[in-house]
């Protein structure tokens, strides 16, 4: 067997697309060619369907599909976070029926933790889950949930021992929301997007098989899925790729995946905005002769040295992801950061704006996506885990500093709510 070297798995790849890449393929068949070559998710485990590469070899993988524009596995939206919860807690029947058809994209998925009552309380979750006899019985509802109105199934946490302590009696489970009982309402946000919604559960059922881990231990499945939301927050990319243009046609396939894209991306087309738009800042500083006001450039400045930091902190925990090592503490400063970082770009970009600022539309700046920011920045102090909670994770867990008092222990029914 020759050794896995970086140039041996390149070749394997690109004689393989060769072999087999055919733009005129529908999306789903030639996603289960990847999957049965294990070319989809290469970084998954060999007897689920990848191939357990590292890090460095799946990016060789991805240049050489973009190299002659070959269409990847799915990998949009929540499904990759589903697909790692169930990689690391789910049974061998989950991973059958669940991970080949989210590789090619045929189910879509959500994550059902926030609610009204709990947002970054996540442990204080109130939707129950009772089991009567092969089902669990779901009870409840959830809020800021993305893509909710599009997807197949749904990561659920659920109480499901009110006598326990908050964080042992929650219980991790797959819904699917098709079902009767399941009823989803979008949310109109204040930028004009509706990317997250409310979801009620009322007399839903799951089956006992989608139970996914062990009852009560779904606080440890969910930090699960949160640790790998935070891990993909950093907003690096694999090196750009060395285009064969010759090599590209297009097909239909690819206006089958822009379908797609153009269905699954919708709710997330804000996000950019949310973290600050950095990128704009100096090309409209200079544009608008702003880049000559000291107070500006002073600004300026300070948002282009955070800006660098927070990169090489990103790229800090991704070296430290592709050694094998556990995550450091680069993940809650990662995300705490992105917060301080999208502050001072909408401070900037009102400095340079002015009153314009405030335009949206064609009549603003940029086409109104300097207005879109300002009403957007403030969504990345909350979604993933507040501000506040990023603290006291530092705080506690990188500082060793000690823990703040605590006023919910014992059973979670006795524990006051609002």
């Amino acid at each position: 067997m020759s050794e896995l070297t970086a140039e041996n798995v390149r070749q394997e790849v690109r004689a393989w697309l060769k072999a087999n890449w055919d733009p005129n393929l529908s999306l789903v068949a030639w996603r289960n060619k990847l999957v049965d070559a294990g070319w989809g998710q290469p970084e998954w485990p060999t007897e689920w369907y990848g191939r357990g590469f590292s890090a460095e070899l799946v990016r060789v993988i991805e240049q050489e599909f973009a190299r002659i524009g070959a269409v990847s596995g799915a990998k949009s939206g929540i499904r990759l976070l589903a697909a790692a919860t169930l990689l690391e807690h789910g049974t061998d029947d989950h991973k059958r029926k669940y991970l080949r058809r989210i590789i090619t994209g045929e189910d879509t998925w959500c994550q059902l933790f926030s609610e009204p009552g709990s947002g970054s309380d996540l442990a204080g979750s109130t939707t129950r889950a009772d089991l009567q006899g092969d089902n669990w019985i779901i009870n409840g509802q959830k809020v800021w949930t993305t893509s909710a109105h599009h997807a197949d199934w749904g990561l659920l946490l659920a109480r499901t021992d009110w006598d326990a302590p908050k964080h042992k009696g929650l219980t991790f489970f797959v819904i699917d929301m098709h079902q009767p009982g399941v009823v989803v309402q979008p949310l109109k946000q204040m930028n004009g997007h509706a990317s997250f919604n409310q979801v009620f559960m009322t007399d839903a059922v799951v089956a006992r098989e989608n139970l996914v881990s062990k009852i009560g231990n779904g606080w440890a499945v969910a930090m699960t899925t949160l640790a790998h939301e935070r891990r993909r927050a950093d907003g690096l990319r694999s090196g750009a790729a060395d285009v064969d243009r010759q090599a590209i046609v297009r097909g239909s396939i690819h206006e089958e995946e822009a379908r797609e894209n153009a269905t699954v991306m919708a709710p997330y087309t804000w996000y950019p905005q949310r973290a600050g738009r950095v990128d704009l800042a100096l090309p409209q500083a200079l544009a608008t002769g702003r880049v000559g006001d000291p107070v500006v450039r002073q600004e300026l400045a300070k948002l282009l040295s955070l800006a660098s930091a927070a990169e090489w902190t990103a790229r800090r925990a991704r070296a430290t992801q592709q050694a094998g090592k556990a995550q450091g503490p680069e993940g809650s400063l990662g995300k705490l950061v992105a917060s301080h970082v999208a502050r001072q770009a909408q401070k900037v970009h009102t400095l340079i704006a002015d009153m314009n600022s405030m335009l949206s539309g064609s009549d603003g700046p940029e086409n109104g996506i300097i207005a879109e920011i300002l009403v957007s920045v403030p969504a990345v102090s909350i979604a993933g885990g507040t501000d506040e909670i990023q603290r006291n994770i530092i705080a506690e867990r990188v500082l060793d500093m000690p823990k703040e008092p605590r006023f919910d222990e014992g059973p979670f029914r006795d524990i006051p709510r609002n």
